[in-house]
């Protein structure tokens, strides 16, 4: 049974008569998590993860209308069974389950299956068909554990304070830098970027505990900061800001930093393979434990993956979708104010 379209719009539920993570606006969407590539502006309603509520919110508009339900609390719309599954992605991030006359579909959205010290860990779901991401679905991608990056970044920044440097780290306002929060909490003093701080406290708001950071502002006083740390987005490489930093040691945290390191930000002293998506093995794991008859393969190494799967005897089909993590930079890039 397909009960499922996918249209120039989005990812349509027939019968249910609403999207999955759409990228144009639609009467009724129900959300994945609340990176700007899959939570979109203009929808008429809005469905999502309890712990999403308050970033869709802040990203897209106080007044939006919007309803959340926690993990694995069905709802029916339209005779369709839907309910949510952790992802492991980012804060409120979820596999979005379908169930129609028996016939199970899950969109993972984006996912992670290794923990962190922050998400709730990914939960595998059972189906029929199961929509995958591949951003880094290529063999050459494996992550450490999330204690060897603790290590990692934790030992960076105290190298950094016996050569009275400034720990600054570059990741993405929503999800990457909570992850660095975590990571590096009770070496010292954190302080953070405004479109950071911001998502902070819609978070806090939302009774979700995370570290405790400093607002770092235009005027921030130099001695202040001086062999803290601080975290940015990305948009303020190269900023007036960062070259106020004192003695700045500056690392980018992102999965390429696995291959690609300084070659893809130059400039920078470090990059660190801290990724919110599935690894190879991940993704591998993720979709042999659903089981699923038919496999669709999203943004990232869609023709590598879907291959693979397809020559080890898993039913895979490409499919073509407007997310991505190159186009989740430029809006966030988009969204930081200017500094």
């Amino acid at each position: 049974m397909n009960f499922i379209k996918f249209t120039k719009k989005g990812i349509y539920c027939i019968p249910g008569k609403f999207y999955l993570d759409p990228w144009y606006p639609v009467d009724y969407a129900i959300i994945s998590h609340g990176h700007a590539d899959h939570a979109r502006w203009g929808n008429k309603h809005y469905l999502c993860h309890n712990d999403s509520k308050a970033i869709l919110k802040h990203r897209i508009g106080q007044d939006i209308s919007i309803e959340s339900m926690g993990y694995n609390e069905p709802k029916t719309i339209n005779g369709v069974k839907v309910s949510f599954y952790p992802a492991g992605h980012i804060i409120g991030s979820a596999q979005i389950r379908l169930e129609y006359k028996g016939y199970v579909i899950v969109f993972s959205g984006d996912y992670k299956t290794q923990p962190d010290f922050l998400t709730v860990p990914f939960e595998p779901v059972k189906c029929n068909e199961f929509i995958t991401e591949s951003t880094f679905g290529l063999p050459i991608y494996k992550w450490k554990s999330e204690l060897e990056l603790q290590n990692e970044l934790q030992n960076w920044v105290l190298q950094n304070q016996q050569n009275n440097r400034t720990s600054v780290f570059i990741g993405y306002s929503l999800g990457k830098a909570q992850r660095i929060m975590k990571l590096v909490e009770g070496v010292d003093d954190i302080f953070v970027h405004s479109a950071i701080n911001n998502l902070n406290n819609a978070i806090s708001n939302s009774g979700i505990n995370i570290p405790d950071t400093t607002l770092i502002t235009s005027d921030f006083n130099k001695k202040e900061i001086q062999n803290k740390i601080v975290i940015l987005p990305p948009a303020l490489l190269g900023s007036k800001m960062l070259k106020r930093i004192p003695n700045a040691a500056t690392a980018i945290c992102s999965g390429w930093m696995h291959i690609r390191g300084n070659r893809r930000w130059k400039g920078v002293d470090a990059g660190f393979a801290v990724s919110d998506h599935a690894d190879w093995d991940g993704l591998l794991e993720a979709v042999k434990a659903t089981e699923a008859e038919k496999v669709y393969v999203t943004h990232g190494s869609q023709a590598v993956f879907s291959k693979y799967l397809n020559e080890i005897g898993i039913e895979a089909h490409e499919l073509k979708t407007e997310y991505g993590e190159d186009e989740l930079a430029k809006q966030d890039t988009l969204k930081t104010e200017t500094v």
